[in-house]
């Protein structure tokens, strides 16, 4: 028995002493981790040392430390969730918006209860830490925000354990975070409150920088050197101009951000990592986010894998500006969307079918209305040719149908014939009603314009805005806040860098310019029911606003200056009315006059009418002999 238990502990011994020895030779012979395997080393770190600035935040605040000393430890939590945003919002995008959504609530559309669902993390923790310190009875509040953060940081950490990074995901993340800075970072939408836009900037581009720098070994001298000298300038214009309140984004976003962007696809490209195939509204091969062909209508689109012919936008072209489509042949697309006005027909409502009366609401431009991800004012169709065939049915707008058009249109032969080349069928084969929808959607997403004055600033050249413009885009930019809902490039409320979701906001318009009453229409709850959504309405474009007016969905203000006016005041709840769910923020913005002047000068810089002038054909296609009336409508139908 003595024996056999001398045996067990020399086992023992011998298992303990193999446990103790030094595993050099095993490790030596394990290979280096690739370039994509050190990056996710990196993020996993990353991840561990933002969960130890979370939890030296909540020390701070459960010990009642001095408000600098909660505030520096805010600061550094959000510092530290910058370094874990690449690849966070790259492959847990719901995750990320439980750390670092907006501080709004928000209201499910299929919840029949209309629970407003509380918003929670940094966001929400910034509104406890700014512009004043929490009140000593709210620190439960504040201990509650950072448990919901921490819970959600455990889900991001459990989910890096799982994750395969390929060289193509690196770098398709990589871009993307830098045009996350340029179009939420700098403009400061998720630091509406705290002082740290630039700071996290720069640190979101360190990381993008160490991101990439595992692959630098197998880059040409030229390009490697060329992509260190532009993070070493940009990182370094960053930390010589800290204060977001002064900070030159404008400048910042020409000489620095923009091309860093096209430098990061340049790395890519001299590499050989190809751009992802699949369609996205943000090509995944656009060499930078001002690019003339940066985005990809078909995204928007009910199918992805069809791309639109130049037959179809020719044949859209003439049926947006035939009145035959409408129900007394007298009115077309075109009638309440001229070309000249950018697509819009200078009313504050359009005039009714029949010239009685008026419609519910604004003609909104149609250019670059496929990029977004609703349509109408109030969202309430997804694509562009539902909101054709809507259009088409309403009895105040068109009134008529997509059936009676299709049955009409195949009496003529030539507009048979047209649909046969449009979309490869026989001659003589009726027109169908997806046809002729698909038609003008067709037509429609043929309507981006990206080439403003702006635009071409950012691609180079200089003297394409004026210093007042200049001036007006870092108060958009900064001060006006206006980027935060109007977001680059677009200048709508379709969210970059994904362009997933187009958004809607509650600004509290009022009934008239100078009449202190709210305005009636219900807005998106009148599509959802939702009393949570009362008031709200799409993001609409601010590209060519300058030939827009009216403005608003009912066409309240006649000028930009008005429109400018209602937001520096704050909307109607900083006007002083009841509006409960405003999301536009009701705090003054205390622009001064020339401000205000810089902010409309570089709205007016917004403007792209090329080949605007040709957009409205010569003729119309014919019809037969026995319906000779027909042919003696008017292009564009009458108004």
């Amino acid at each position: 028995m003595n024996k056999l238990l001398i045996l067990l502990a020399a086992a023992l011994l011998l298992v303990w002493a193999s446990c103790q020895r030094p595993s050099t030779p095993a490790a030596a012979s394990e290979p280096a981790p690739t370039p994509a395997g050190q990056v996710l080393r990196q993020y996993r770190r990353h991840l561990t040392a933002l969960d130890s600035a979370v939890a030296g935040l909540r020390r701070a605040v459960a010990t009642g430390q001095p408000a600098a000393r909660q505030r520096q430890a805010f600061l550094a939590a959000r510092l530290a969730w910058k370094r874990v945003e690449l690849l966070a919002e790259y492959y847990s995008p719901s995750t990320a918006k439980a750390l670092n959504g907006p501080a709004l609530g928000e209201v499910e559309e299929f919840d029949q209860q209309q629970r407003v669902r509380a918003p929670e993390g940094l966001q929400v923790l910034e509104t406890y830490f700014y512009p004043a310190l929490y009140a000593p009875d709210r620190r439960p509040e504040v201990l509650e925000q950072l448990a919901l953060v921490r819970s959600s940081l455990l889900g991001l950490r459990h989910a890096a354990t799982s994750l395969t990074l390929t060289d193509r995901h690196v770098f398709d993340a990589a871009r993307l975070e830098v045009f996350r800075v340029m179009t939420l970072g700098i403009p400061g939408f998720d630091t509406p409150a705290s002082p740290g836009a630039v700071a996290e900037a720069a640190a979101a581009l360190a990381t993008v920088q160490a991101t990439v720098a595992p692959y630098r070994a197998g880059l040409p001298a030229p390009t490697a050197t060329r992509l260190d000298s532009l993070f070493r300038a940009t990182l370094g214009y960053l930390h010589h101009h800290p204060d977001a309140a002064r900070f030159d984004r404008l400048t910042f976003l020409a000489r620095y951000a923009h091309p860093l962007s096209q430098q990061l696809w340049a790395t890519q490209q001299a590499l050989g990592i190809a751009a992802f195939p699949e369609t996205r509204a943000l090509r995944a091969d656009a060499p930078s986010l001002f690019a003339p062909d940066v985005f990809e209508p078909a995204a928007f689109a009910p199918s992805t894998t069809e791309r639109p012919t130049p037959a179809q936008v020719a044949l859209g072209r003439q049926l947006f500006f035939d009145p035959v489509l409408s129900g007394n042949g007298g009115r077309s697309c075109a009638s309440c969307h001229q070309p000249a006005r950018a697509f819009t027909d200078g009313q504050a409502r359009s005039v009714a079918f029949g010239g009685q009366g008026a419609v519910a609401r604004n003609a909104p431009t149609l250019l670059n209305a496929a990029l977004q991800r609703t349509q109408f004012h109030d969202g309430r169709v997804s694509f562009l040719e539902d909101q054709a065939a809507a259009v088409l049915a309403n009895p105040t707008e068109m009134h008529g149908s997509m059936a009676a058009a299709a049955r009409l249109l195949t009496r003529s032969p030539a507009y048979r014939a047209a649909f046969a080349r449009a979309f490869d069928t026989a001659p003589a084969a009726p027109v169908q009603e997806a046809q002729l929808k698909t038609a003008l959607a067709t037509y429609l997403r043929s309507l981006v314009r990206l080439n403003s004055p702006f635009d071409r600033y950012l691609r180079g050249e200089a003297t394409a805005l004026s210093p007042a413009a200049q001036r007006g885009a870092n108060v958009f930019l900064g001060k006006a806040k206006c980027a935060t809902c109007h977001f680059l490039p677009l200048f709508n409320g379709t969210v970059p860098p994904g362009f997933e979701r187009t958004e809607n906001e509650v600004l509290g318009t009022l009934a008239a310019p100078n009449r202190l009453r709210l305005d009636a229409d219900p807005g998106r709850a009148g599509t959802t029911g939702i009393r949570w959504q009362e008031h709200a309405f799409k993001t609409p474009t601010l590209r060519n606003i300058a030939l827009t007016a009216p403005y608003m969905h009912q066409g309240t203000y006649r000028t930009l200056a008005e429109v400018v006016e209602f937001y520096n005041q704050g909307g109607g709840a900083g006007r002083g009315l009841a509006v409960p769910n405003q999301t536009l923020p009701p705090d003054p913005l205390h622009l001064t006059p020339r401000e205000k002047q810089d902010l409309l000068a570089f709205l007016h810089a917004l403007t792209d009418t090329t080949g605007l002038h040709q957009e409205t054909p010569r003729r119309l296609p014919s019809f037969p002999a026995e319906m000779a009336r027909l042919n003696q409508r008017p292009v564009g139908g009458r108004y």
